[in-house]
């Protein structure tokens, strides 16, 4: 199976005042297309912030970062966001809903810098809305939902563009047990059934074990003989 990511030597240092915060210390990993990868370790690890340069948020200190073939860490600002656009999913925790819009409207909000009319950002919301369960929804607004609802919508939002991968920061952080079960049974659908690539962030072993791999990170590093050494050395 063809690698989606390539990560090489990957290093990250943020700078306060006249301090330098190291953050990743050399990462090196591949990750397969259609994988579902989980990113474990504790506060401080460099999870987050290596799920960040994943998507093209933040860039690396030092080293490279490869998706479907192209170097994003050298694109400029302008390129990134036109590359995210069209490549990203995000799913967050706090699910980051509009209030005065409604499912729908939240959906069709990354469709908004497409060149799809109207009736194609109807077509595609709708279909990221039935796809999630949430079809009978669409004009109901945040508050008249629950959390496990608005999260659904914030997957429906995450799809819609049809992104090459779907990065997730603790998906299931602030939903109680039944909900986080509903959220991660509809990313391993999207991950089987739709072969979404899945980069998710988690603290929770319940969740990781939904993954098809799980890797982790210790003091900005990964631990020895974990996923992503084994593959970026095959």
């Amino acid at each position: 199976m063809a690698n989606i990511v390539e990560i090489r030597d990957v290093r990250k240092v943020y700078k306060r005042d006249q301090f330098e915060v190291p953050v990743l210390n050399g990462i090196t990993l591949s990750v397969p297309d259609g994988d579902f990868l989980a990113l474990m370790g504790p506060s401080g690890s460099g999870k987050t912030t290596l799920l960040n340069l994943m998507a093209g948020i933040d860039r690396p200190s030092s080293g490279s970062i490869m998706v479907e073939g192209k170097e994003i860490s050298r694109f400029s600002e302008t390129q990134l966001a036109s590359w995210r656009a069209r490549h990203i999913g995000f799913i967050f925790q706090m699910y980051n809903l509009i209030p005065v819009l409604d499912a729908f409207e939240n959906v069709e909000l990354p469709l908004l810098l497409t060149h799809l009319d109207k009736s194609q950002r109807q077509e595609h919301v709708t279909a990221a809305l039935d796809i999630v369960g949430l079809g009978d929804r669409m004009h109901h607004y945040p508050r008249q939902l629950s959390g496990g609802q608005e999260q659904r919508v914030a997957i429906a939002r995450a799809i819609v563009t049809d992104p090459t991968i779907l990065v997730a920061d603790e998906p299931t952080g602030d939903l109680d047990a039944k909900n986080a079960e509903e959220t991660l049974q509809l990313l391993d659908r999207l991950n089987r059934d739709f072969k979404k690539t899945i980069v998710m962030v988690t603290h929770d072993p319940k969740a990781a074990s939904r993954a098809r791999h799980v890797l982790h990170l210790e003091k900005g590093q990964l631990a020895e003989g974990q996923y992503g050494v084994a593959v970026a050395d095959a």
